[in-house]
């Protein structure tokens, strides 16, 4: 039973973890040195797809090869949760970046919640910018209460 705890635990640590990793890449891969294939992000998309979506290829990685690795050289669940933690994070990010906000799948969701407001405010102010310099809020799961809307009496 207390394995199966450690594990939950492992999953949840390293999904908040990775907030961190995403904040850290945003700002400074993604808005540095690759900032070639991120600009494709911050102009108009052209097609279904942009150059910006091989991240997600990079960024899965690790997942693939930690469940790779651990199912067959380790059998270790520890590496499994770490690999699941990522993954979560990588669904999450898809989930509400892709679809909510980018809209790149048509599937109309109105979000009620303070919350999920507050992040796609968040993103949108982080996308006035069509440049890689003075970009705002580089993360996804957090956001300042900075970006919530007042609503008017």
């Amino acid at each position: 039973m207390i394995e199966i705890i450690l594990n939950i635990l492992i999953v949840i640590g390293v999904f908040v973890f990775m907030e961190g990793v995403a904040w850290f890449t945003h700002k400074y891969i993604m808005h540095g040195f690759m900032w070639r294939w991120h600009h494709s992000h911050h102009v108009p998309r052209k097609g279904r797809f942009e150059r910006n979506d091989l991240f997600a290829v990079v960024f899965s990685l690790p997942s693939i090869g930690l469940f790779y690795y651990s199912t067959y050289y380790t059998d270790s669940f520890y590496l499994t949760s770490v690999a699941i933690g990522i993954l979560a994070y990588g669904l999450f990010y898809f989930l509400f970046h892709d679809v909510l906000v980018h809209q790149r799948i048509k599937f109309r969701i109105r979000p009620k919640s303070k919350y999920l407001k507050r992040l796609i405010n968040a993103h949108y102010a982080h996308h006035t910018k069509h440049t890689k310099e003075d970009c705002e809020s580089f993360g996804f799961l957090f956001a300042d209460k900075k970006y919530e809307k007042k609503e008017h009496a």
